[in-house]
C-alpha cells in the first residue's frame, strides 16, 4: 500500500450485482410476461464491495474485510475487487456468496432475483481482519444485514479502534459497537431501527429525551422528528452521532446534544438512488482518514452523494462492464458525454494567473476538473508553513469559479494517480512549463489524451505574494 494514502478498512457483507440488460418486444405465449431478449450482462461490485469499491475510487488505500463463497460469484467479486485496487481478507462463507441480479428493459426494472443461501461465516483469517483494523486510518462497516458486523471476534477491534469508525446500518443488522463515530442511516431505515429499539424508545439518560418523545413517537418525517429520532438513536447506540441521509433534503448530523447540521444538496433531476448510501458512507470514511473533521466530512459526503445519484449510481459507473478504460471516480462525476479537461496544482492563494489558466483551460472542452494537492502534499512540496488556507477551503473557492466544474483532491506529490482513476482528454499546465518534460504527458498518452500548455500571465505567483505579504506585516 502506498504510505502516502489514508488506509481505509470496509468491514461487511460483500454481494454480486448482476445487471441483465435487453429489450422487450413480446410476451410470452403461456404466461402474461414479457420476454426479455439478452443484450448485456454487467457484473459489479455490491454491498460491502461497492462501499470498498468508491473509497478506493477516491483515492484511499483500502482492505475490505468480508466473506465470499468458493463459486462462480465469488471469484467474480474477487476479480471485480482487484481491478480496483482493493486488497481482500476473506473470511469464508459457508453458503453461497450473495447475487443480486436485475432484468432489465431499455433501463427500467422489470425483476431482481436474489440468490445465496443464509448467511454462516467459517471464521477464517481472522487474525488479518484484526490486523487490517489496527493499521487503519478509518473504518467503514458496511452492514447488509447477513450477521459479518456481529461477531465478538470482530466487534471487539473496532470498539477498541483508535481510528474513526463509520457505520453505515442495516435494520436486520447489529448494533454500531459503543464509540462509533458515526451511523449513517437513511430517514427510512431511522424511523425503522428506532420504533424497534425499545432503549431508544425510552432516551434513557438524555435531557432531550422527554422533550422530544413525541416526536419521535410520531409518523413525521420533518427536521424537528427526524432530529429527536436521530438523538434518541445517538444515546441508544452510544454513537458520537448519527448522520441521516434525507434524499433531496440533505443530511442531518445529529449528536446527544445541541442543534443539529443540516447540510442541503443540490438538486438532482431523476438519477438511480441505488448505491447512494455506499457512497455517502465512503466519502465520510475516506475524508475522516484524512484528516477532515465530522462536519467537514459530512458536508463532502452529502455533495458526493448527490452528485453519485444524479449521474446514474451505482450502475453508471460500470456500464461499460468490468475493466473498461473509461471508469470514472465518484469524486469527478463527470458523464461519459463531451471533452474531459483537467488540470492540477495547489491553489493555496488564487490569484489573476490561476483564474487566467482555469478559464483558458475550460475553453478547451466541455468540462474543467481542478486536481488539487491536499494539505499534506502542498506541506511536502511548498514547507511546513504551507499551505496557508486548508484544502476544504480551497476547494470551496476554486468550485465558486463558474469556469471549474469539480474538484479532486490529492494526496501524492503529482497528480498521475489521480489522472489514471479520472482519465480525461486534455490536461493543461501553465505556459511556464512549455518545453518542459512532464510526468503527466506519458500517463495522459497511455489512454489518447494529450498534455498542453497555455498561456501563463507573467508577473503572478502565491510565493511572491506571501513574502510581499510578511514584509508588509
Amino acid at each position: 500500500m502506498n504510505a502516502d494514502r489514508p488506509v481505509v478498512v470496509v468491514l461487511g457483507d460483500a454481494l454480486l450485482d448482476r445487471d441483465v440488460d435487453g429489450t422487450v418486444e413480446r410476451i410470452c405465449p403461456d404466461a402474461p410476461v414479457p420476454v426479455l431478449d439478452e443484450r448485456q450482462v454487467i457484473d459489479r461490485p455490491g454491498g460491502a464491495a461497492l462501499a470498498a469499491t468508491l473509497a478506493a475510487r477516491q483515492g484511499a488505500s483500502v482492505v475490505l474485510v468480508s466473506a465470499l463463497g468458493d463459486d462462480e460469484a465469488g471469484a467474480t467479486l474477487r476479480r471485480l475487487l482487484h481491478a480496483e485496487g482493493v486488497d481482500l481478507v476473506d473470511l469464508g462463507l459457508v453458503a453461497a456468496t450473495p447475487e443480486k441480479v436485475r432484468l432489465r428493459a431499455d433501463g427500467h426494472s422489470l425483476l431482481r432475483l436474489d440468490r445465496g443461501g443464509p448467511p454462516g461465516v467459517e471464521g477464517r483469517r481472522i487474525e488479518n481482519a484484526v490486523a487490517a483494523l489496527d493499521g487503519a486510518d478509518a473504518v467503514l462497516v458496511s452492514d447488509y444485514g447477513r450477521g459479518l458486523s456481529a461477531l465478538s471476534d470482530l466487534r471487539r477491534p473496532l470498539a477498541d479502534s483508535r481510528a474513526p469508525v463509520v457505520w453505515d446500518p442495516h435494520p436486520r443488522g447489529a448494533r454500531p459497537v459503543p464509540g462509533t463515530t458515526v451511523a449513517t442511516p437513511n430517514r427510512d431505515e431511522l424511523r425503522r431501527v428506532v420504533a424497534d429499539d425499545p432503549t431508544a424508545q425510552r432516551g434513557v439518560g438524555s435531557r432531550n429525551s422527554d422533550l422530544h418523545a413525541d416526536r419521535v413517537e410520531a409518523a413525521g418525517d420533518g427536521l424537528a422528528d427526524t432530529a429527536a429520532r436521530a438523538r434518541r438513536l445517538v444515546e441508544s447506540w452510544q454513537v458520537g452521532a448519527v448522520a441521516v441521509t434525507m434524499g433531496s433534503a440533505g443530511v442531518l448530523l445529529a449528536r446527544a446534544e445541541g442543534a443539529p447540521l443540516v447540510v442541503p444538496v443540490p438538486p438532482v433531476d431523476g438519477g438511480d438512488p441505488c448505491g447512494a448510501g455506499d457512497c455517502f458512507a465512503a466519502t465520510t470514511a475516506v475524508a475522516l482518514a484524512s484528516g477532515a473533521v465530522l462536519s467537514e466530512a459530512i458536508e463532502r459526503a452529502a455533495v458526493a452523494a448527490s452528485a453519485f445519484v444524479g449521474d446514474g449510481g451505482a450502475a453508471a459507473l460500470f456500464a461499460s462492464g468490468p475493466g473498461a478504460e473509461a471508469l470514472l471516480p465518484p469524486t469527478a462525476f463527470i458523464g461519459p458525454a463531451g471533452v474531459v479537461v483537467a488540470t492540477g496544482g495547489c491553489f493555496d492563494l488564487l490569484h489573476a494567473g490561476h483564474v487566467s489558466l482555469l478559464q483558458a483551460a475550460r475553453r478547451l472542452g466541455d468540462r474543467l476538473v481542478v486536481l488539487l494537492n491536499s494539505d499534506r502534499s502542498v506541506a511536502r512540496l511548498k514547507g511546513a508553513d504551507r499551505p496557508l488556507q486548508p484544502e476544504g477551503d480551497r476547494r470551496e473557492v476554486l468550485l465558486a469559479l463558474e469556469c471549474v466544474d469539480d474538484v479532486v483532491i490529492f494526496d501524492e506529490d503529482t497528480p498521475v494517480a489521480a489522472l489514471e482513476l479520472l482519465r480525461p482528454h486534455v490536461f493543461v499546465k501553465g505556459g511556464d512549463y512549455a518545453g518542459r518534460d512532464l510526468p503527466e504527458t506519458p500517463v495522459l498518452r497511455s489512454w489518447g489524451g494529450e498534455t498542453v500548455t497555455v498561456p501563463y500571465l507573467g508577473g503572478r505567483s502565491t510565493t511572491r505574494l506571501v513574502l510581499e505579504a510578511r514584509r508588509g506585516g
